[in-house]
């Protein structure tokens, strides 16, 4: 398909048109204002003065022409004086056509034949509408004696061909004309300057020549874009867009500097005619009007001409997008075939297990070039999409290529996909025949072996039917299956190589199976002739008569697990109990309503197995909670527009549906369309779902509104629960449980997944992309704890500001809190309370709440608590006591320098080392930003370095504060801080939030309880601060980059020295050094890291021990 479009589409050829409408205009405008005579052609004589308009108006706006004294009037030629007054005549009629003129003839100091003479000159060669000729006569006595006489026999003659008016003064014109509108030399006040006058007229011809000549160079140029032929190069186009762009600039450089031409001439318009007083210079009045009007009109061209050039640019370019577009669609069409091509010459046919083991690495090499191939062309239709989504104008074309590439890949993805499957059905069924073979060949050997002579007594006999026993108890089960079962199993890849092989395996094994038996026969007889005849007797029942037989039967207790554990030898070992390879699998049977299995498998093939299992279990159970989803939306929310229903529907609830199902439907959208289908994706390779969860880690956001607004949708339900509409949309969809069972169906759903996670993270150990899954985990516990923080602040009432402006929700918790004063009206009020409050604290990032939990009871009282809020501290006045005397779960929050103490008791030990940790934490966060600052503007940037990061004076309230005090001490150096043993206790730090059980116990029993669950006050075991000394890993530390160290369990390491949050680690046992993360050293020592106390020789946890202390 040729991309180069060869005509012009209708919607491209409306800029080209708006163009040349502009164009047009702008030339009727110059037709009009110019005239055929210019300046140029009679400069000479207009200089000289033989006649002038001056601006003056007579009667009926007539326009006034002068002709003064002039010498030499009577010389010039008839042609010349007739093209003066055509051009005199024509600069009013452009403007005003059919304008009337009027004539002053001064020749007060010539004589009656000049007179006559000029008149005669004048009817002759004038274009115009002579209204008047007013004519003053000569001053001297003879001169207008004579004149007076010639006139009256003359009169006749010139009142034919025009009036004319012979006066004897200046004050007999102004009879005639208006003072105002005659120059000083007549009389009047008209200001004119000939000078001026000839200036400002070629000023404004020359700018309407230019004019003209840019309008034609626009037009010139459009129509070289409209009638360019695309061509099919790309150099060629590159340089028809260089071309165009730079004469587009030139062109845009012409037109500004006739608009600046424009304004300036407008200028001096101004300030010389005065333009607001139209009546004294109506002519300059007009000529400023003209320029205007030309400027407006070349702005227009200018406009419709940009909108054109940017469309035919942006046409240009796409187009030279779509050319190499097309050169890379078919260059990648061109590699796929010849992946196709590679791909059919790998054959799936071999008669030995070699050869389809070539074939197998020859289509490994194949596949790793068809994905590096597959990378570049998903780049490429992500090219093209972004091109498509560009509103390119090949679009159509552009997804057609796109679709063409995704079906050649999947063409080719799914040949190389079905011919590795035959390759080893193939390879599995030539290693079954080859098993088969050689159990053959083993039997033939043990017939072949077998003394003869042994077997004349009973226990050789014996001896021998055993090992043939135990022989055929090894056979293959593709024997006991038979040829036709395996012709069946192995049919879309049989070929009549193979179905020979199979056959001929089945006749080997025919063989020796009679061999075999006839040997039993023989061997029995054998045995049977040593026998003694015994005397028959009746069996006695061993078992008592209760017993149940292990196995599954119909009278089988469904609600009984049974449990059975194997000890499976490694093949070719000898099972011993020092034989260390042995795997342990032990299957659990239940049955609670339906059979299930459960593996616990030791070893590598037992953790893929139960990754996967684990994962088909997040895939089914994902796709029922969709079906659910799905069918809550259409039985329910679906059924409340139908009309046959409505009667049954109160109004309220219809308006209110928003409410009852919250944002549903967007996750349901969410999962059925994205998320259902990358866990599909991962069923072969269970570990990649950790970047399935990170990847939409956004998307689960919205169960964030779903919680926010479940408190509503509950009330909601309550109040119209026993609804018929209800009722009768249960009893259609044949639903057990009622419509509130499927709505808390999300929240359950999202405390699954980290169940899952940690299931699925529990047999990952050693993976590669284990750190996804704990990425993953964290991810959704976060979300977990976000969702519930959440959930409990939207419950806050009284706070008048906007809790969104005090920053996220980082902990919240219920406390014992006292509170104390240092000044004395407010300490003494305060001692009346004795008794500690009960207070709900919710921490953000810039201030810390106290509210008070409120919870009615009564029997139609909402049931979901509300906390009425209290108090208010901010974050930069605040700071911290982490230990009070006589109790280890208290701590100090004191204000403004502590001004207001606020002692705090939590519920727990961990409790408290969680909201210390959090709130030291932001403490420190604030200090380094206030450092920064005060670095900038201070000049004592080292003393304040070397100041304590953590505690500042209590002179600037502003700055937080941390302490840690055992007896009210407050440690304010850094270095005595270090040194400090009982400061080292006092600043451990501890994980981030390890309490997903708690928040999913607490959002599963939101709904029996209808309450928030206080999820964040139950914290995950705190650790202790490491510190230097001797260990043993209890864990292995892999290498991630060529200079970190490698520790494995059981390996003595030697702990030396922090340094921004790393330590530095001796491996004793392999001679190496290195640093490593807090975290990560914390979690490779276990739990022998944890206390100072212990000493050589103290009881140990079993993986880990300090063995000694620095």
């Amino acid at each position: 398909m040729d991309p180069a479009p060869h005509h012009k589409p209708q919607k491209d050829m409306e800029g080209y048109y708006s163009l040349l409408q502009a164009g047009s205009e702008l030339e009727n405008t110059l037709q009009q204002v110019t005239v055929p005579v210019s300046m140029k052609e009679v400069a000479g004589y207009i200089q000289k003065q033989v006649a002038y308009l001056s601006g003056g108006r007579g009667a009926e706006s007539s326009v006034i022409i002068t002709l003064p004294e002039c010498s030499d009037f009577s010389d010039i030629p008839g042609e010349a004086l007739a093209k003066v007054l055509s051009y005199l005549t024509l600069i009013p009629r452009a403007r005003q056509p059919g304008v009337k003129f009027i004539i002053i003839l001064d020749r007060r100091l010539d004589t009656w034949t000049s007179i006559k003479t000029a008149l005669a000159r004048i009817a002759a060669s004038f274009p115009g509408n002579l209204h008047l000729v007013l004519v003053l006569r000569p001053t001297s006595f003879f001169q207008r004696t004579v004149t007076d006489l010639g006139f009256r026999f003359s009169q006749d003659d010139f009142m034919l061909k025009m009036p004319v008016v012979m006066l004897s003064s200046v004050t007999d014109l102004l009879r005639y004309i208006s003072e105002n509108q005659l120059t000083t030399e007549f009389g009047g006040t008209l200001d004119y300057c000939h000078s001026d006058w000839i200036v400002l007229r070629t000023a404004i011809e020359s700018f309407a020549v230019m004019v003209k000549d840019i309008a034609q160079m626009l037009q010139a140029f459009g129509t070289e874009l409209a009638e360019t032929e695309l061509p099919e190069e790309n150099s060629t186009v590159e340089l028809l867009l260089l071309a165009h762009t730079e004469k587009y600039r030139r062109l845009k450089d012409a037109i500004n500097s006739v608009m600046r031409e424009g304004r300036h001439l407008l200028s001096s318009l101004e300030a010389s005619g005065k333009v607001e007083d139209k009546h004294t210079h109506w002519d300059i009045t007009q000529d400023w009007d003209t320029v205007q009007r030309l400027m407006s009109q070349l702005r227009d061209m200018e406009m419709a001409f940009d909108g054109f050039f940017d469309k035919h640019h942006l046409k240009l370019q796409q187009y030279l997008q779509l050319l190499r577009y097309e050169h890379s669609f078919h260059e990648m069409m061109s590699a796929l075939e010849k992946l196709a091509g590679l791909e059919k010459k790998v054959v799936t046919t071999g008669d030995t297990l070699g050869q389809i083991e070539q074939a197998t690495k020859e289509l490994d090499v194949l596949e790793n070039r068809t994905l590096e191939e597959m990378s570049r062309t998903q780049l490429m239709v992500l090219h093209g999409h972004q091109l498509a989504a560009g509103h390119h104008y090949a679009s159509a074309l552009i997804v057609q290529r796109c679709n063409e590439l995704r079906y050649h890949c999947d063409t080719l993805t799914s040949a190389v996909k079905a011919k590795r499957r035959a390759l080893a059905q193939i390879h599995t069924l030539l290693h079954r025949l080859e098993e088969a073979q050689q159990w053959c060949d083993e039997g033939t050997y043990l017939l072949a072996n077998q003394l003869v002579d042994k077997f004349h007594s009973k226990e050789g006999a014996q001896a021998a039917l055993r090992d043939i026993e135990k022989f055929q108890e090894g056979a293959p089960a593709l024997l006991s299956a038979g040829s036709d079962v395996l012709f069946m199993e192995y049919q879309p890849v049989l070929s009549s190589h193979l179905q020979t092989l199979i056959e001929k395996m089945f006749e080997k094994h025919a063989s020796v199976q009679k061999l075999v038996q006839t040997r039993q026969s023989c061997l029995k007889k054998l045995a049977d002739k040593h026998e003694r005849p015994v005397q028959p007797v009746a069996p006695r029942a061993e078992t008592s008569p209760n017993a149940k037989s292990p196995v599954f039967s119909p009278r089988h207790d469904f609600n009984s697990s049974l449990k059975f554990t194997f000890d499976l030898s490694l093949p070719g070992k000898r099972a011993s109990r020092k034989n260390l390879t042995s795997r342990k699998i032990e299957v659990m049977h239940e049955y609670p309503n339906h059979s299930s299995l459960c593996y616990a498998v030791d070893g590598e093939d037992g953790a893929d197995l139960l990754k996967r299992h684990v994962m088909k279990e997040l895939i089914e159970t994902e796709r029922i909670y969709v079906e659910e989803l799905l069918a809550v939306l259409l039985g329910y929310r679906a059924e409340m527009d139908n009309p046959s229903l409505s009667p049954l529907l109160p109004t309220t609830l219809r308006n209110n549906r928003d409410v009852l199902f919250g944002n549903m439907p967007d996750i349901y959208n969410f999962h059925s369309r994205v998320f259902l289908q990358d866990l599909e994706r991962c069923l072969d390779v269970p570990e990649a779902v950790g970047a399935c969860f990170l990847e939409r880690k956004e998307n689960f956001q919205v169960y964030e509104r779903y919680c926010q607004n479940k408190p509503r949708s509950e009330s909601l339900w309550r109040q119209f629960s026993d609804c018929a509409f209800f009722q009768e949309c249960q009893k259609r969809l044949e639903h057990k449980l009622a419509l509130d069972s499927y709505l808390l169906k999300p929240v359950q759903r999202l405390t699954k997944y980290q169940l899952l996670l940690k299931e699925l993270l529990k047999y990952s150990s050693g993976c590669e992309r284990v750190s996804e899954l704990q990425g993953a985990l964290s991810a959704m516990l976060d979300l977990l704890k976000s969702v519930n923080d959440s959930m409990h602040q939207i419950a806050i009432t009284g706070y008048e500001g906007d809790l969104s402006a005090l920053g996220r929700v980082l902990m919240q918790g219920s406390f014992s809190v006292s509170i104390s004063h240092k000044r004395g009206a407010t300490r003494v009020k305060e001692l009346a309370r004795f008794k500690p409050m009960r207070r709900h604290l919710f921490l953000h990032e810039r201030a810390l709440l106290f509210c008070k939990r409120r919870e009615e009871h009564g029997e139609h009282a909402e049931k979901t608590p509300s906390y009425s809020f209290k108090h208010c501290l901010k974050m930069s006045a605040v700071g911290i006591t982490e230990n009070v005397k006589g109790d280890a779960k208290k701590f100090e929050i004191w204000y403004s320098g502590r001004e207001e103490v606020y002692v705090v008791q939590a519920p727990t030990v961990e409790v408290k080392r969680a909201w210390l940790n959090e709130i030291r934490k932001i403490l420190t966060n604030q200090q380094k930003i206030l450092k920064d600052e005060l670095c900038l503007s201070s000049s004592l940037a080292e003393q304040m370095q070397l100041s304590s990061p953590l505690t500042l004076s209590e002179s600037k309230p502003q700055r937080a504060s941390v302490s840690s005090e055992g007896t009210e001490s407050v440690c304010s150096s850094p270095e005595r801080c270090r040194r400090s043993p009982r400061h080292r206790r006092n600043r451990r730090s501890w994980p981030g939030a390890p309490h997903s059980g708690d928040i999913s116990k607490g959002l599963e029993d939101w709904n029996r309880a209808n309450s928030f669950s206080c999820l964040s006050d139950a914290e995950g075991e705190a650790t202790d601060r490491l510190a230097p000394g001797r260990y043993r890993a209890s864990a292995d530390y892999l290498r991630h980059h060529p200079d970190d160290i490698i520790i494995k369990a059981g390996d003595v390491i030697q702990v030396q020295q922090e340094n921004d949050g790393q330590w530095l680690v001796r491996n004793l046992s392999l001679k190496q050094e290195g640093r490593i993360p807090a975290a990560r050293l914390q979690a490779i020592l276990g739990d022998g890291s944890r206390g100072r106390s212990n000493h050589l020789g103290e009881p140990r946890s079993l993986k880990t021990r300090k063995l000694s202390s620095p």
